[in-house]
């Protein structure tokens, strides 16, 4: 395989919100106090000296503050990490660095601080501009709280917004979603994430069982290929499965996960990959505050596994697998790997492929699970 790189992305875990969403399967919890907001201020600080060595070396160009919903956390608090991780660490003064919000969670006064503390690039989670779907699906806020957000954060200097779409969302109709769309669309963020709503056991909505009335298979289809439609129209560029951005605004961060490379995650429930290694920490907040031993198992990709894992990540990617690539990193050829098991599926036109690259097309993509789950053996 190549050499490892030694450019670095950190990701920073802040667990807190107001109320779990129906759908929300994250580690979050919902008591936070100023006793326990400083608490876990402590111990991500205390986390990220006690990395310092092992990333010795390693320039920082992505800082992604993720959550549960970051901005809950005080302006000093996310101002003492953002402070601890520049100490440490070389971080690039091109960063790109990331914190998410909830509508209605970050005044103007916070977003300005936020901007002064060095947060470049803010991810808003509206998820629909439907307030009765906002309200099925357990979030918080309006769409006008979202709007009066969004004029904020821009007031505040942020040149650089995503915001989170859904689709699949119970009583959701084609109609709605392209109303979701254009009103989207018309306040112009830079990034627009649009995920299929998946309903997970431990979840209010997965308690439902069938009871819960969603958009059948077809809806769903349509409303994917509505919202590539919608974006394409209006200058977004589809890069990954659920992400569009216009001209040079990808998510780097995102970016290293689907390309394999390094990234430190820090906080109850963060996981990393670096050396070659996948570990994460446990999601018990307890054990992470008390400063237990809360590692999980340590894991050293295989040869098979990190070829199977490239497969499987550059795949979601509208670029897809780079032939030259896959043979400087593996020595082997991609085409003679998975030509046969791939023959089928580019027969039907689900994927493409010519003397460079291997990439689903837009109807590959709805069944890209399936598809990959074939190839690749899992």
């Amino acid at each position: 395989m190549c050499s490892m790189s030694k450019r670095l992305g950190i990701y920073v875990h802040i667990p807190f919100c107001i109320q779990k969403c129906n759908y929300c399967d994250f580690c979050s919890v919902t008591d936070l106090s100023e006793e326990l907001a400083l608490a876990y201020t402590e111990r991500l600080c205390r986390d990220v000296r006690a990395r310092a060595e092992l990333l010795r070396g390693r320039t920082v160009d992505t800082i992604y503050f993720g959550g549960g919903t970051p901005t809950l956390l005080p302006t000093a608090c996310l101002s003492r990490i953002m402070d601890t991780v520049t100490h440490i660490f070389s971080v690039d003064g091109t960063a790109e660095i990331t914190i998410e919000a909830n509508p209605a969670t970050a005044d103007a006064e916070k977003l300005s601080a936020l901007c002064c503390i060095g947060f470049n690039r803010l991810s808003l989670g509206l998820q629909s501009a439907s307030d009765e779907e906002l309200r099925l699906l357990g979030r918080v806020h309006s769409y006008e709280d979202f709007k009066n957000t969004y004029t904020d954060a821009r007031r505040a200097g942020f040149g650089n917004i995503s915001a989170d779409l859904m689709f699949g969302i119970p009583t959701q109709t084609l109609s709605s979603f392209d109303d979701t769309l254009h009103a989207l669309i018309s306040l112009s963020p830079e990034h627009i994430s649009a995920y299929g709503l998946t309903v997970e056991p431990n979840t209010p909505f997965g308690r439902m069982g069938a009871s819960l009335s969603l958009p059948n298979d077809d809806m769903q289809c349509e409303m994917y290929h509505l919202c590539g439609e919608r974006l394409r129209e209006a200058g977004y560029e589809r890069y990954e499965i659920s992400n569009y951005a216009k001209e040079g605004f990808a998510s780097h961060h995102n970016l290293r996960y689907w390309l394999g490379e390094e990234y430190l995650g820090l906080g109850v429930a963060a996981h990393s990959f670096v050396n070659g290694e996948r570990f994460g920490n446990s999601r018990a907040l307890g054990d992470y505050l008390d400063g237990r031993e809360i590692e999980e198992e340590r894991h050293s990709l295989t040869p098979s596994e990190a070829q199977t894992e490239y497969v499987m990540l550059r795949m979601r990617l509208c670029e897809g697998v780079s032939h030259q690539d896959f043979f400087n990193r593996f020595r082997l050829s991609f085409e003679s790997q998975y030509k046969k098991r791939l023959s089928p599926y580019i027969a039907q036109g689900f994927v493409i492929q010519d003397d460079r690259h291997t990439a689903f097309t837009e109807k590959g993509f709805l069944i890209s699970n399936t598809v990959l789950a074939d190839i690749l053996d899992f």
